[in-house]
């Protein structure tokens, strides 16, 4: 109907969301694997990265709840994503101590399959997400969460090979420290990013 009132949606809305609700299928399924074998493998690392792909499946959720609305809102959402990413580092470092104190020790073969099975996801996310890197402050968000998960990722492989080879535990604990570390910095990135988006928002 003509004059029905509705507006079509616009061609790069249109493919933002699909790409976004993809990130999101891919980083949700991610997460359920990475900790599960993380649990099952008593691997730290996994573990983080795990969380660190939940992060992400929010922060997508997030930015695409955002799209179409104003630039406030947009900056808003980018906050909460930074915020969510703070927390969940500083959660990740709390389970290093944890598992320095009581942990057993972790399955370094079944690291290196999962981190590289989750490494070829997030290359792949990373890759439809690049379009965006220099575009609106809640999708450039997503993008920097993406970058962080592709280098936890690495970590975890060097560190699942290390221990192959060495079975010296702590390789593990200290790839987790270094992941939750990580994403505290990126968390802090996102959240500069969006306070100075925030500001012109208010200003215009």
């Amino acid at each position: 109907m003509a004059d029905c009132g509705c507006s079509p949606i616009a061609p790069e809305t249109a493919e933002q969301r699909r790409t976004l609700k993809l990130a999101l299928a891919l980083n949700a399924t991610m997460f359920v694997v990475e900790t599960t074998s993380g649990i099952i493998g008593n691997s730290t690392g996994l573990i983080a990265d795990g969380l660190d792909m939940l992060a992400d499946a929010s922060a997508y959720a997030v930015a695409l709840l955002a799209i179409g609305r104003g630039a406030l809102f947009k900056s808003n959402a980018a906050m909460a994503s930074g915020i969510l990413l703070l927390i969940l580092g500083c959660a990740v470092l709390l389970d290093v101590v944890r598992r320095a104190i009581s942990g057993e020790p972790p399955e370094g073969l079944l690291m290196v399959v999962v981190a590289s099975i989750a490494l070829v996801v997030n290359a792949t996310v990373l890759k439809l997400l690049s379009r965006y890197r220099d575009g609106e402050v809640h999708l450039r968000a997503t993008w920097i969460f993406t970058r962080a998960d592709l280098i936890a990722n690495i970590a975890v492989i060097l560190s699942g090979i290390a221990v192959l080879v060495t079975e010296i535990r702590a390789l593990d604990l200290i790839v987790g420290a270094g992941i939750g570390l990580y994403v505290i910095r990126e968390a802090f990135e996102i959240l500069s990013d969006a306070r100075e988006s925030r500001a012109a928002a208010n200003q215009s």
